[in-house]
């Protein structure tokens, strides 16, 4: 049988840019080399190119002008943290041209990309959440509103990853820089209050009809948080499996089992959480997690006995059955 032409699509214009391109490179060593014939897509500016050749991809119909060769892809493995990929943009476009891809739709896409409309979303389904509020750039900041979350809170970009922008405000007067801070990196801002517990992150991806929801990771951030530090230069320790007992990992895992259902996602996705008493409390979803050989839901694969080839076959299966679902 002939190999599946795979693009794996990464890079992008963002803060996220590194975790993209690290993320990609897993993927491209992991896609099994017997079944697929492998490409690594770079988006630079609104440019696609080949890593490495630096030929262009043909965005009338996403193919690959490659000495002489028109190349066709049979699928995309999307890589590409952040806007425009973890956003829905991309797969918006792909649906048009009827190219296969790997992950969540337009609109689970758009929603989870939001981290509080994720949460106004959610709210109905009874899922905990810590109180927050979303600033906008350009518009006078409510200090009523503001005060109304005691100190500590979190301010963060509304859409962005990767801990960017992020920042712990236990003062009220650093939370005017923090708020500053976090708007260079987007134009919608939250505003989240603190919670005290430890932290918990979960994976979760479709296996043939059924969601399966991977063993859970505790994390225990050497700094203040789970910021940039912590997720990429080794300052944290994350534990996998959690050091929960089967009542705890069986009400988290039922949670984001739940949470996935709701939102209609698709692919390998990750939920992050923090425990504070008995309540296990939502953070936010990651649509596109990273996939580096050390990253989270990697981490989680393997304690499940699967190699990164295993878990990424389940990531391409399932969107080329989508496709046969849709002709059928």
């Amino acid at each position: 049988m002939s190999k599946l032409k795979v693009a794996i699509v990464t890079g992008g214009n963002v803060a996220e840019r590194s975790v993209s391109l690290k993320s990609a490179e897993t993927v491209r060593k992991h896609l099994d080399d017997n079944k697929y014939e492998k490409y690594v897509i770079e988006l630079n500016g609104t440019t696609f190119s080949e890593q490495g050749t630096g030929a262009v991809v043909d965005l009338n119909d996403f193919s690959l002008n490659k000495g002489g060769q028109r190349i066709q892809f049979d699928l995309v493995y999307q890589m590409l943290h952040g806007h425009p990929a973890e956003d829905g943009c991309l797969q918006g476009y792909f649906q048009v041209m009827g190219i296969p891809f790997t992950g969540c739709g337009v609109l689970a896409s758009a929603i989870t990309f939001s981290k509080q409309a994720c949460k106004d979303f959610l709210r109905s389904h009874q899922i905990p959440m810590a109180p927050s509020l979303v600033l906008r750039k350009n518009e006078a900041l409510d200090w009523v509103a503001l005060d109304s979350l005691a100190v500590p809170v979190f301010v963060k970009p509304n859409k962005n990853g990767s801990s960017y922008g992020a920042s712990k405000v236990k003062e009220r007067e650093q939370l005017e820089a923090a708020i500053t801070h976090a708007f260079e990196y987007d134009d919608e801002v939250v505003v989240e209050g603190f919670l005290d517990g430890t932290e918990f992150s979960n994976g979760v991806l479709r296996v043939g009809n059924d969601v399966y929801v991977l063993p859970i990771t505790e994390i225990v951030p050497h700094n203040e948080f789970f910021d940039f530090k912590a997720k990429y230069e080794n300052q944290s320790q994350e534990i996998t499996p959690a050091r929960l007992g089967a009542e705890d990992a069986a009400k988290v895992q039922a949670q984001t089992k739940l949470i996935y259902e709701v939102l209609g996602c698709a692919g390998i996705c990750r939920f992050d959480y923090i425990k504070v008493g008995e309540t296990f409390y939502f953070l936010e979803a990651n649509t596109i997690p990273g996939m580096s050989e050390q990253s989270i839901v990697p981490q989680q694969a393997r304690a499940e006995g699967w190699s990164i080839s295993e878990l990424l076959d389940h990531a391409v299966n399932e969107a080329l059955a989508k496709v046969a679902v849709t002709a059928g």
